[in-house]
């Protein structure tokens, strides 16, 4: 049997080699025939298969914890467009190289829709990736080579879906806003962004304030894009309000 479970791991059926002991009892209980045994050998593997490649893209992703989008209180923000964002989950912005900007205030879901829509393409097969700005920009200047940099620029180019968060939140200097500019550049009109940020684009001069292609960034950043804005009050500032008014006593009866 070790040897056997050797040969399946030999050409690739790894999940059939770990659960071989199980299977032959299983086979034997039912009494399939060999047709049968392997169609639940073919279908077990694909499963499996498809299963650890999801895994892989998952932990590649650098998506991390995040609250699902059924936990979205729609009826909080004072607007929101709730049909583009679900429109965005179905990922048909994808296939036309469009990207999708959420410009909305701090604390109103903007990563969290984000992370959503990441999460959907990762479950489709797709290979994305999510990042803060400030991260993703610590470490292509970082770069000691120009070689090194393509190679870094390369790795944030070739994902099919590129989420970039928290535009906005920190100031840059030139350098860092012509990183961003190739970025944005080596993914335009072949690969999709998501965009967060706080602010909208008429203030994005102050993120950049030395730069002097902010304006070209801009442009092609909203050239074909789905621009989700969001207006209101923040939701942190609202959960912390309650939980304060929960800790207070009681007044006596």
């Amino acid at each position: 049997m070790s040897t056997l479970a050797e040969s399946l791991r030999t050409i690739g059926l790894a999940h059939t080699a770990a659960e071989l002991d199980d299977l032959i009892a299983l086979a034997i209980k039912r009494r399939w025939s060999p047709t049968q045994l392997l169609d639940h050998v073919a279908d077990t593997e694909q499963r499996a298969r498809a299963q650890r490649s999801l895994d892989r893209r998952v932990g590649n992703s650098k998506l991390g914890a995040f609250k699902p989008i059924v936990d979205f209180d729609w009826a909080w923000p004072k607007r929101i467009e709730r049909d583009t964002v679900e429109d965005a989950m179905k990922l048909g912005f994808l296939g036309e190289a469009r990207n999708v900007v959420v410009v909305a205030p701090q604390g109103l879901g903007k990563t969290m829709i984000a992370q959503n829509i990441i999460h959907a393409a990762l479950l489709a097969g797709h290979n994305a990736l999510f990042i803060t700005a400030s991260q993703m920009l610590l470490d292509l200047g970082a770069q000691e080579s120009t070689r090194a940099l393509d190679r870094r620029l390369r790795y944030y180019t070739s994902r099919s879906l590129l989420c970039i968060d928290e535009i906005g939140y920190l100031s840059y200097d030139a350098r860092n806003a012509d990183l961003l500019f190739q970025v944005v550049s080596r993914r335009y009109e072949r690969k999709s962004l998501i965009l967060t940020t706080n602010l909208a684009f008429s203030e994005w001069p102050t993120i950049f304030p030395n730069a002097a292609c902010t304006t070209a960034l801009i442009d092609r950043v909203v050239h074909h894009a789905e621009i989700i804005a969001i207006e209101g009050d923040s939701y942190r500032r609202r959960e912390a309000e309650a939980a304060k008014a929960s800790r207070r006593p009681k007044p006596k009866a």
